[in-house]
């Protein structure tokens, strides 16, 4: 192309792109002059003219700013339009500074020119590119020159000086593309070299081109004329310095880059972007930079800018609520957006396809891709996830992140892909491998013969997968230590058959009930647990009921009731209750017992007499399908005589459990621990009706019997020791009780710990004996301290919490008399 020919064609581009933006050539001038890069109107004017000279840099990148237009391609016009002779390497004169070592031929040429050269081209600006403090940062960082690593961040808040785990997706090469273009702008640099760094082979031809491009050189071979290049960027004392910059997109494997790393240089700046976080990548003069995802309001202006653009517009509630959905990733934001552009679907129906166990990722991608994207989101992770399983333990990361693709993407307990059930799976996964077998655990290989996986093993494969970007590991949060992003999560399901799909959900079932104490001291980590089994149950359908509930559904919402969410508890029984009807049908026993569990929870929440009601109707179905002495019949008529004694029938209540004792003693013996629960429950309905010496006297005569059965560290030993002291007191001995509470309480406290239920309600009947022993001040004191705890626990609405706060204000003026 002639100097002639490249001029007509900068212009008629930029006139084309004028006529599509609808903008006059008045209103471009005016845009122009008022733009990050300000050119006067008379300038614009001038370069639509034929016989105009030819247009400064500043002009085309003023122009191309506004008109959204490939600012490097029309710089590369400018550059031939301003040539008026085609000057090749061959034509350049040898110069001081030739090497001739190392068996490298050619000469150097320090100088490009007086203008910026680009050697590779720089991906095109996304639409509605959103500018982040990521790009502020990256500039501040290599101003002075050296190297930056672009690692992305997944979902979540990492503390201070924690490790961030890199993600495909989060838009480094976007930001690396933009700081590229702006250096190139501003005049900066003088060259600028653009690396798809994906295998080592593509980083020496990009290096090679480097050097003949840039270098008098006549190197044939790929190898040599990449060392020319890095030589040519090495400072010279005898030359003008040269200003450089080189941008190592994508890179995948760092042993690729060994003996490639350009130069130090004083003028020199180095550009990474990659998902690893090898400590090979870590060297003097080399930073890291961890770009986030976008914030919420990033991601519902990137969404209404892009569907403007098509001409769509959305409000802007739904388009927060989708990128929630698509959790704040940018490669998914952008794809989506143009799904929706190609198909004309509703943001609704796209989100309810997303949240649908049976679409996969790959059916919500447009047919093609939007800003040159070379990867829909779920190819995205596929290379890294082939890499992380190559890694020692080899073969153990894939299992591993298939386990934790069906929990909670915000945050793991590390316990539970370590516990025994994970490594079990680990294992037979590994093995089945060798034999491209499904990893059942009735595998037909022998147990015995499986080589076993150890903790130090599953923690290496999370390591491994912490390295290629897959998750986030932060260790002093234990009990969210391990994240991954949601829609990699969804990406990995969709790899699983349905028979693999099955075997993994009740692996990480079976994980989370070996990670789960039987005793939730720590309130943060039954927090996780229940998050963990909440988003296992929504991702495996009805994997969890289809052919008997698992027991972690039991125990979340035992775990919910037990931390004061008794309304969570009875919705949480009510659907599982549902689903095993469903799936299990009505009279089938895991059916029965979760609609024991519903009545329960009913009552806790405040309804005793619909939860007698409730236990009196299952109490016939139980009696009918199981037998008056299975034990969950006769779990059933002790729950119902409870409720009815809640329900303010005392006396009723405590007839049933003397009839129950009887039954119970002869079907389950002296010293079963159901007995044992008989004889504490008919103890306190005494003295709920009236007899509380009588209570006090039997609650006394079965606490050696639980301690020599069950132990002196039980939960229902300790609730017996309880019982007996609120009954002492009621009996008229306060100082009694007092004293009675004050030694349970340490030892509830070295057990259960401070948030436990029992505990706090040992503290405030603590609290409450002391004022009925005359001490009125220390009651209320202790209460104020009492109510805070409880606010923090249970909340400010608990019934205990209300409870608490009632009793507060009786013993304050109590105290004030």
């Amino acid at each position: 192309m002639t100097p002639e020919e490249a001029l007509a064609e900068l212009r008629q581009r930029v006139d084309r792109a004028r006529v599509t933006a609808g903008l006059t050539k008045k209103m471009l001038a005016e845009r122009t002059a008022q733009g990050r890069v300000k050119v006067s109107r008379t300038t614009v004017q001038q370069f639509f003219r034929a016989d105009g000279p030819t247009p400064s840099m500043d002009t085309v990148t003023a122009l191309a700013t506004v008109l959204k237009l490939d600012v490097l391609n029309l710089l590369n016009l400018r550059d031939v339009a301003a040539s008026s002779v085609d000057v090749t390497d061959e034509a350049l004169p040898p110069g001081p500074e030739a090497e001739t070592g190392g068996g490298l031929s050619g000469v150097l040429r320090d100088d490009p020119g007086p203008e910026p050269r680009l050697v590779g081209p720089i991906p095109p600006a996304a639409l509605a590119f959103q500018h982040r403090v990521e790009a502020h940062q990256l500039r501040a960082m290599l101003e002075d020159g050296g190297t930056a690593v672009l690692e992305g961040r997944s979902a979540g808040r990492i503390p201070a000086g924690g490790a961030l785990v890199g993600l495909g997706g989060v838009g480094k090469s976007q930001l690396a593309a933009d700081y590229a273009r702006t250096v190139l702008a501003d005049g900066t640099v003088d060259v600028v070299v653009w690396v798809t760094a994906t295998e080592r082979s593509s980083i020496i031809d990009r290096f090679a081109q480097a050097g003949r491009e840039l270098c008098a050189s006549a190197l044939e071979d790929p190898n040599q004329a990449a060392r020319a290049f890095l030589a040519f960027l090495a400072p010279k004392r005898s030359a003008a310095p040269l200003r450089w910059l080189v941008v190592l997109d994508d890179l995948t494997l760092p042993k690729d880059m060994d003996g490639l790393w350009p130069p130090a240089s004083p003028q020199g700046r180095t550009l990474v972007t990659t998902r690893r976080q090898d400590a090979a990548l870590i060297g003097p003069g080399r930073n890291r930079l961890q770009v986030g995802l976008f914030t919420p309001e990033q991601a519902v202006a990137y969404l209404a800018e892009v569907l403007a653009a098509y001409e769509r517009t959305e409000r802007a509630e739904d388009l927060a609520a989708l990128a929630a959905d698509l959790g704040h990733l940018p490669l998914a934001l952008s794809q989506a957006a143009a799904y929706l552009a190609d198909t004309g679907s509703t943001v609704g129906a796209y989100r309810q396809a997303l949240a649908d166990r049976a679409t996969a990722l790959r059916d919500l991608a447009p047919d093609l891709l939007p800003d040159q994207q070379p990867h829909t989101v779920a190819a995205a992770w596929a290379l890294s996830i082939e890499h992380a399983d190559t890694l020692k333990p080899e073969g153990l990361a894939r299992p591993l992140l298939q386990l934790a693709a069906h929990l909670d993407p915000y945050g793991i307990p590390a316990t539970v892909l370590t516990s025994e059930s994970a490594r079990t799976y680990l294992a037979h996964h590994r093995a089945s491998q060798s034999r491209n077998q499904l990893p059942a655990r009735s595998s037909a290989k022998p147990a015995a013969q499986i080589e076993p996986v150890s903790a130090t093993e599953a923690e290496r494969a999370i390591s491994a997968l912490r390295r290629l970007s897959l998750l986030t590991y932060t260790p002093d949060t234990p009990a969210t230590a391990v994240r991954v992003h949601q829609l990699l999560q969804h990406a990995v399901r969709d790899t699983l058959t349905p028979a693999l799909w099955f075997e993994t959900a009740h692996a990480a079932a079976d994980s989370l009930i070996h990670a789960w104490p039987k005793i939730e001291r720590d309130t943060n980590l039954a927090q996780a647990l229940r998050a963990n089994t909440a988003a296992l149950a929504q991702c495996s359908g009805d994997s969890l009921h289809r052919t008997k509930v698992h027991c972690v559904l039991y125990r979340m919402g035992n775990s919910l009731g037990k931390a004061g969410q008794a309304a969570a508890a009875h919705d949480h029984y009510q659907r599982l209750a549902e689903a095993a009807r469903r799936n299990l049908g009505s009279d089938h026993e895991d059916t029965l017992v979760a609609l024991g569990n519903v009545a329960l929870w009913q009552g806790e929440r405040g309804d005793a007499v619909g939860a007698s009601r409730e236990y009196a109707d299952l109490l016939e179905r139980m009696i009918r399908i199981l037998g008056p002495d299975h034990p969950d019949t006769l779990t059933t008529r002790l729950n119902l005589a409870r409720w009815k004694g809640e329900a303010g029938d005392a006396a009723g209540a405590a007839a049933c459990l003397i009839e129950l004792l009887e039954h119970v003693t002869q079907v389950l013996g002296n010293d079963h621990p159901d007995t044992l629960a008989t004889r504490h429950n008919l103890a306190r309905w005494r003295g709920r009706a009236g007899d509380a010496a009588g209570a006090a006297e039997a609650l006394s005569d079965l606490l050696p019997d639980q301690l020599r059965v069950l132990g002196e560290d039980h939960p229902d030993t300790l609730n017996t020791r309880g019982y007996l002291a609120y009954w002492r007191g009621a009996a008229g001995d306060p100082v009694g009780a007092v004293e009675a509470f004050a030694a349970l309480l340490p030892h509830q406290l070295r057990v259960l710990g401070e948030d436990h239920p029992d505990t706090l309600i040992t503290r405030g009947n603590l609290a409450r004996w002391r004022g009925e022993a005359g001490d009125a001040a220390s009651a209320a004191s202790a209460l104020a301290e009492l109510l805070e705890h409880k606010i923090r626990v249970l909340g400010f609405d608990h019934p205990h919490t209300v409870a608490t706060r009632e009793l507060l204000s009786y013993w304050r003026r109590q105290a004030d008399r």
